[in-house]
């Protein structure tokens, strides 16, 4: 039985704008089949994101981060280690894990940027959502098609 359950992952860095994109989430996914956790940092979402995945109790898995630019070149690496490590604990487990890990070239510690990356989570959210929704669907049909 494919289960009906799907997790969020957030990092807690820049909370104010990550935990906008569980706000989107939530739109179309209802609060009472989502299961939210919290790390640390972005650094910290594939590990938590393969452990959920292979629990065997989530339909997808969703992880949310804002790596930004702090004026050495770790974000670079820290971004692909992460959409890498959540990639693989995908094709690992056999469960959906969906990036909403967001990496902007110019990011500045201003009320503007803060309302606009908010504002993009929400939407980055939402379609996390709905690609979480289309798998899952899509996967149930398979397995039909395939008994």
């Amino acid at each position: 039985m494919t289960p009906t359950r799907y997790a969020f992952v957030k990092a807690n860095w820049h909370a104010e704008i990550v935990d906008r994109a569980l706000d989107g989430f939530l739109e179309f996914i209802p609060a009472d089949k989502v299961d939210v956790y919290d790390v640390p940092g972005a650094f910290e979402l594939p590990l938590l994101a393969r452990d959920l995945a292979a629990s065997g109790r989530y339909a997808a898995v969703a992880a949310a981060a804002f790596v930004v630019d702090g004026g050495i070149y770790r974000h670079d690496f820290v971004a692909q280690a992460v959409v890498d490590g959540l990639m693989r604990a995908g094709l690992d487990t056999g469960v959906p894990v969906l990036s909403v890990s967001l990496t902007p070239h110019h990011y500045h510690e201003t009320e503007h940027h803060r309302r606009v990356f908010a504002s993009h989570f929400i939407e980055k959210g939402r379609e996390a959502a709905r690609a979480a929704l289309m798998i899952t669907t899509t996967r149930t049909r398979l397995t039909g098609i395939a008994a």
